[in-house]
């Protein structure tokens, strides 16, 4: 049984108008403040994590190889101070032929 009051069918209608304005504002309200947040953060240089796991990567290996070159540069040190010391007065020998010379080459 379905009441025929016109007032209380218009008082539905208002019901259902509101309700449905709403749910557009809040749908507004969101998408406004997600554009808000686009613009505020999107001049700022942020990184995804697959970028950012990529260059802590390559950062390891780069200070891996730092520690091999340091350690191959005071092995070398270590080799030419020796060869210093027996030569006496710090004289050097020349560099075999076909040879630059260069402790590191």
């Amino acid at each position: 049984m379905q009441s025929q009051n016109p007032l209380l069918a218009d008082f539905v209608k208002l019901a259902n108008s509101a309700a449905g304005t709403f749910a557009g504002m809040t749908r507004e309200a969101r998408e406004g403040a997600r554009e808000r947040f686009k613009e505020a953060f999107g001049g700022m240089d942020f990184v995804s994590r697959e970028e950012f796991d990529a260059v802590k990567d390559m950062a390891a290996r780069a200070r891996e190889e730092a520690d091999k070159l340091q350690a191959r540069i005071a092995a070398l040190e270590a080799k030419l101070a020796g060869s210093d010391t027996g030569s006496g007065m710090g004289a050097t020998t020349p560099p075999a032929a076909g040879t630059t010379g260069d402790p590191l080459a």
